[in-house]
């Protein structure tokens, strides 16, 4: 029998005394060289780094034998992957090459993970399918859940599979985590979902026993996260010992195969060590006695493998030692070639904050004048709804879902029922047009949301997302800054994720008060890589919504509950391909003595308090803004030239508010222009009451534009 076939019994030291079968030759030489490569690869680093010559360091070492066993199971460029930071032995077993890695921690422009953009260790390839990783931990599990989904879709809406053609019948999202890392809400999120849509998604908790310095024990109750699912429905859950690599692709097998077969997700527990300290930057001697260091020492699985491959006869020492003579030189040397490649030029620090392609601020996204309108005035839900309706027919790819968007999620229902279409009716019969595959309901989790859309968004589905209330749109901070909007820029614009968030904002509700009233725009205005749009009539809100959809970028999509029901911005039905570009400001009234920019609710108070002064003898223009990111700086420009004195009113509050920077932006561009102080008409710096007396003094009225009107006129 060939040795390099030849299959070998090997009786295991356990409870059981089970017999286990060890693989052909070729293979566990292949995954001992890849084992041996990762580490010698942290050494390199980590010689580097003290050099002064690499600028951060966090190893893998440890983790080496579950995660080469995930790379031989698992198929590159046709399964998914969200690794995270120790993950350095899947990736190199999937098919990255020490030089890309090296060209990671240099901060090279070659760099395929980020191209010099992010820390080495965040992984990324878009050949490989390994997603773009950040740095916060867990945020990745949401979006590979939104991954699994949308192949999960795809197999549920006929009309995807002549569109999209990246979808295979038995992929598997594989996503990666610490024992620390399941502490994190995001984590019981995603596998919440994942086990109640039965998703192919395979959990790897690599378990060192300490995040950071935080000892498993203190993170989690009873010390064992795996005890703690168990009773996840559909949750194919196995434990093993991640420094056997035997042990480790056994089980590896068995889950995949389980996930590949569309039975549920699964999740394997691997106890893993951590040999090095959790990154440079740490020091394990502060917190970690030496008995215990030396304990895992001789768990090392590099070693105990080369130890297991001699005694049984796989390999010689001579052959061990060839081969790390081998892979010292090709580490040696690609670090020689990573240290001599140039890093990005300093004018690329721009390049993919948004697309390179689409660009919604331009003449093919403006059908404004050639508008058609017809049939009778509608509220501004009935055109954002209109709108929706003729995009998801148009495109197939688009998904609707959030909290309570659906007609009803019970279908054997839906006939005897209106329908609920969400809490304003925004989404009122979508899910009875276009069917429960493409509009559904979420659970009651923002973050939930966001990340499962972004998941969705990388696979090329465009979900449309609603987020029932501005007030509660935090929980997804964390997948809209640090994932959502950051994508295409961290990945050098080799991952996108294209989605639109509609979100019900403002106040002036009467009741709405402290959880149901904010606005708070301008934390969003300076996240870089995120379109914030604002209409304040019904007419406006169809094209820029159609926009939004249609356009390659992230957009938050700014909806004032007050305004979705005014009679004063109704209009009739646009044609369907009514578009308005981004950053294409609307003088709603012209004027020459002064100049109000503005947007939203404001639109109309300040037009009310235009027609108040006029009986005064002012002339009044005022401009709405409508995008927010990007903003018309052009017909700011020429409003402040036409008239030279500028009011910025908004409902945010005073102090950091949206307005700031247009004040600070003319002042300091325009000053020669302006025969008065820029004034702003903004909330009170405080959040909005319940009560309708103090709402009334909190927001700003018409009475307080005209004031600021009036005092600007006489200065």
């Amino acid at each position: 029998m060939n040795t390099d076939t030849k299959v070998l019994k090997l009786v295991r030291k356990s409870e059981s005394a089970t017999t286990t079968e060890l693989p052909d030759h070729k293979l566990l030489i292949e995954m001992y060289r890849t084992m041996y490569l990762s580490r010698r690869l942290d050494d390199k680093e980590i010689q580097l780094k003290g050099q002064n010559r690499i600028f951060f360091q966090i190893s893998g070492a440890g983790h080496e034998a579950i995660l080469v066993a995930a790379g031989v199971v698992l198929k590159p460029g046709y399964d998914w992957f969200y690794p995270y930071y120790r993950d350095r032995a899947l990736c190199l077993q999937l098919g990255m090459t020490p030089l890309e890695m090296l060209l990671s921690a240099v901060g090279a422009e070659a760099d395929p993970n980020s191209h010099g953009r992010q820390m080495p260790s965040h992984w990324g390839h878009k050949k490989l399918n390994i997603v773009s990783q950040s740095s916060p931990t867990g945020t990745q599990m949401l979006q590979a859940v939104g991954c699994a989904e949308a192949s999960y879709r795809f197999e549920l809406i006929p009309e995807l599979q002549k569109r999209i053609s990246n979808f295979k019948h038995d992929e598997v999202t594989y996503v990666s985590l610490g024992d620390g890392t399941s502490s994190e809400g995001e984590f019981w999120e995603a596998l919440n979902t994942a086990s109640n849509l039965k998703l192919p998604v395979l959990f790897l908790i690599e378990d060192n026993g300490y995040a950071i310095s935080v000892p498993v024990e203190v993170q989690t109750a009873g010390g064992d996260v795996s005890r703690l699912v168990e009773n996840f429905p559909s949750l194919y859950l196995q434990r093993c010992d991640g420094t056997d690599p035997i042990e480790s692709l056994e089980t590896m097998r068995r889950a995949v195969e389980y996930c590949r077969e569309r039975k549920g997700p699964a999740l394997i527990h691997a106890r893993v060590i951590r040999p090095y300290s959790h990154s440079l930057s740490d020091d394990e001697k502060l917190y970690r006695p030496d008995e215990e260091r030396a304990t895992d020492a001789e768990r090392d699985p590099v070693k105990r493998f080369g130890a297991l491959l001699i005694d049984e006869g796989v390999i010689d020492q001579d052959g061990l030692q060839q081969i790390k003579d081998e892979i010292d030189r090709e580490v040696n040397e690609a670090a020689d070639i990573a240290l001599a490649s140039p890093q990005p030029a300093r004018e690329t620090a721009t390049k993919y904050v948004f697309s390179p392609d689409v660009d919604p601020a331009s003449k093919e996204f403006d059908t404004e004048d050639s508008v058609q309108l017809s049939g009778n005035p509608g509220t501004m839900v009935d055109l954002i709804n209109r709108c929706l309706d003729t995009e998801m027919a148009r495109d197939p790819r688009i998904v609707v879902f959030g909290e309570d968007v659906a007609d009803c999620s019970r279908e054997q229902y839906l006939e005897a029922v209106k329908g609920k279409g969400g809490v304003f009716k925004v989404t009122a019969n979508l899910q009875r047009r276009h069917g429960s595959a493409r509009v559904f309901n979420s659970p009651l989790a923002e973050a939930n949301i966001v990340g499962r859309a972004i998941g969705m968004a990388t696979r090329g589905l465009k979900p449309v997302v609603e987020i029932q209330f501005f007030d509660y749109i935090w929980p997804a901070m964390h997948q809209i800054r640090n994932e959502l909007a950051l994508l295409r820029w961290r990945s050098g614009n080799e991952f996108k994720a294209p989605l639109v968030m509609r979100v019900p904002v403002g106040g002036y509700l009467k009741g709405g008060a402290v959880y149901h009233s904010q606005s708070g725009v301008s934390t969003f205005t300076q996240i870089p890589g995120l379109r914030v749009i604002y209409p304040s009539n019904a007419l406006d809100a169809n094209g820029l919504l159609r926009t939004a959809i249609r356009c390659d970028d992230p957009v938050l999509f700014l909806e004032h509950k007050h305004l979705y029901r005014q009679a004063y911005n109704k209009s009739a039905y646009p044609n369907d391909e009514f578009m308005i570009p981004f950053g294409k400001a609307k003088k709603v009234r012209e004027g020459t003595d002064l100049s109000i920019i503005t947007y939203g609710a404001l639109v109309q108070r300040s037009l009310v308090a235009a027609k108040q002064m006029e009986q005064e003898g002012v002339s009044v223009e005022i401009i709405d803004l409508r995008s927010l990111v990007p903003f018309d700086w052009d017909a700011i420009t020429e409003t402040v030239k036409k008239t030279n004195k500028v009011i910025v009113a908004h409902e945010d509050s005073l102090s950091w508010g949206y307005g700031s920077e247009i004040a600070a932006r003319i002042t300091d561009e325009l000053f020669e222009y302006l025969d008065a102080p820029v004034k702003r008409v903004c909330a009170l710096d405080t959040f909005v009451a319940y009560a309708p007396q103090l709402e009334d003094a909190i927001l700003p009225q018409a009475s307080d534009v005209a004031k600021a009107i009036a005092e600007l006129k006489s200065y």
